[in-house]
């Protein structure tokens, strides 16, 4: 804001009006939560500006928050998985290539986000089962793994108590390199669309689709509420919804001619 002001010739902060804080937002390259996060610190400083009575009133206030437009959820189908699979197996880095096949299916078969998942402790795992959090409760919250997961962790050299990072580099640059990594692998496997969310995405679908109820889906995710859940996985729930449907009209053929489904001519049964 102070760079604004200042490509603007704003000196003082008592000159910051609506007009103001309109073309400073205008100048923001962020888009859907960013913005409103941004808009929401905006405010802040504003309000508080205003409380302490270097502004006659807080013009950010008039500002209307952002259309928040969320991207499609795009889970990966047999298909590409198989294909991303078998591009591990093609992957360059051979030293790294069983750590990405282990990271892929992690990713799929816990719904980890990636900073979670790069970061992941080897002592999370205990007894075939993932530790997430723990709930509000205070009720520890786990994740069963399958057996060819658990193999493919414990193939990675043990070299300290994480099983993608070293302990000693930033978590964001770790992730970085992971995001990097995943992005060549998907370029193999000729996903170009592909990007880890997409795995979190096919874990929660895959349950979903499997009839689990929205609110344990929503704590396997680790989502603050289920609204959350709600608003990325909602179309999916639909879908869950017509694939009953049908396989409710896929009983229809089976029952013609039954004594409990014949009906006469004009009556009613």
């Amino acid at each position: 804001m102070q760079d604004f002001a200042k490509s603007k010739g704003v000196r003082f902060l008592c000159e910051c009006d609506l007009d103001f804080v309109r073309q400073f937002r205008g100048s923001w390259p962020n888009r859907n939560m960013a913005a409103r996060k941004k808009l929401e610190c905006l405010r802040t400083f504003c309000r508080f500006a205003h409380d302490s009575g270097w502004l006659t009133s807080n013009p950010a206030v008039k500002l209307k928050p952002p259309r928040i437009i969320d991207r499609p959820t795009m889970p990966l189908t047999r298909n590409e998985f198989t294909s991303l699979l078998a591009a591990c197996d093609q992957y360059p880095d051979k030293l790294n290539a069983v750590r990405l096949r282990a990271l892929v299916l992690l990713l799929r078969h816990s719904g980890l986000r990636i900073t979670d998942a790069v970061t992941l402790p080897r002592d999370r795992i205990t007894d075939g089962k993932l530790f997430l959090y723990t709930a509000k409760t205070g009720t520890p919250v786990y994740c069963p793994l399958p057996p060819f997961l658990l193999t493919a962790l414990e193939a990675i050299p043990t070299a300290n108590n994480y099983f993608f990072w070293t302990g000693a580099s930033k978590p964001k640059s770790t992730v970085g390199n992971w995001q990097r990594a995943l992005k060549r692998l998907f370029v193999l496997a000729e996903v170009p669309t592909g990007h880890a969310h997409r795995l979190r995405d096919t874990f929660a679908i895959q349950l979903l689709l499997a009839g689990v109820p929205m609110e344990r889906v929503s704590m396997l995710l680790g989502h603050q509420s289920i609204r959350v859940t709600e608003r990325h996985y909602s179309p999916w729930v639909r879908a869950r919804q017509e694939q009953l449907e049908q396989d409710v009209r896929g009983t229809w053929g089976e029952m013609k001619g039954t004594p409990e489904v014949r009906q006469e001519p004009g009556r009613i049964n």
